[in-house]
């Protein structure tokens, strides 16, 4: 039987991830499709910079991660403490970097995040977001998703539903 993952890896509580994607419709998110002898390899490059980018956004330390032929390895560390201690201003910066239109101008952006700061209720949200493996793993795989949808020529699902993830207990299991 299955576990939820609000069980797994519930908001507000620290802990290690792993955490797998899986391609579906035989995708390859990597490596050399020997059918077609097309090489996947410089997506391995879009997962490298996408972590980064959101490591630096989210409360998350990448312990490691693995981008296989179709599907990812993700070992994380979340701790919403590390929320806790930006500023408002801080936590609304590393928002906009995630969710602010390419076309705003910075005067937009200095108007969104005026109009935010009034907003307490909406800024302890967006902590609680920047803390959480479900909200990494969305922005994560979405992007990954878009990319390779406009390099195949087509739409759809790219990713086998919803990531798996286990919660690792101790340093072992991390190891």
């Amino acid at each position: 039987m299955t576990t939820a993952r609000s069980a797994i890896a519930p908001l507000g509580s620290a802990g290690y991830y792993h955490c797998v994607s899986r391609c579906v419709r035989r995708a390859w998110l990597c490596g050399l499709d020997r059918l077609t002898g097309k090489s996947y390899d410089h997506r391995r490059d879009w997962v490298v910079v996408r972590v980064n980018e959101l490591a630096s956004i989210f409360a998350v330390r990448v312990l490691a991660y693995a981008a296989m032929s179709n599907h990812l390895h993700l070992a994380l560390e979340f701790d919403p403490a590390w929320v806790e201690g930006w500023t408002d201003g801080e936590c609304l910066e590393r928002w906009l970097r995630l969710y602010c239109p390419a076309d705003y101008s910075e005067q937009q952006r200095a108007n969104r995040l005026t109009a935010w700061l009034c907003q307490p209720e909406r800024i302890a949200q967006i902590r609680v977001r920047l803390a959480s493996v479900s909200e990494f793993m969305k922005c994560l795989n979405e992007h990954i998703a878009r990319m390779a949808n406009l390099e195949d020529g087509c739409t759809g699902r790219f990713w086998e539903g919803r990531f798996k993830c286990q919660r690792l207990l101790d340093e072992q299991a991390v190891l």
